[in-house]
């Protein structure tokens, strides 16, 4: 069982940035690949970025390539979504989640990820 917990989230306006944290307990956080994912009010929840749990593959949705980074430091249980340039697009709930790595470089589909936190708000004003 691994538990995950988000924080960071805020309300910021256009152009602003925030860090996301995501912090992890249980089993093994080293073997299990994260990652982020955000739900806007009336839409579907979509992936955002995800790192294997070796920290050495990353992975972005178009929307946010180029302004968000993932990112989890060695030895640390912690998983951090740093977002610049945001736009009201980007308003929504971001959650964390975790899926066992197949391997050290492994990326996971969105539909393997077995952990999910509770949510942070994020709200981008104009």
């Amino acid at each position: 069982q691994v538990q995950l917990v988000e924080s960071g989230g805020g309300l910021v306006q256009a152009g602003g940035s925030l860090r996301l944290s995501c912090a992890a307990s249980g089993r093994t956080f080293s073997s299990y690949a994260m990652g982020w994912f955000r739900q806007a009010p009336g839409k579907e929840r979509e992936f955002v970025a995800a790192i294997s749990w070796s920290g050495g593959n990353t992975y972005y949705a178009d929307s946010v390539k180029g302004r968000f980074t993932i990112s989890r430091p060695y030895a640390k249980n912690t998983v951090y979504l740093q977002m610049n340039s945001l736009k009201p697009e980007d308003t929504a709930v971001y959650y964390c989640a975790a899926a066992y790595g197949r391997s050290s470089s492994y990326i996971p589909p969105s539909d393997e990820y077995d952990y999910w936190g509770q949510g942070t708000q994020v709200t981008v004003s104009s």
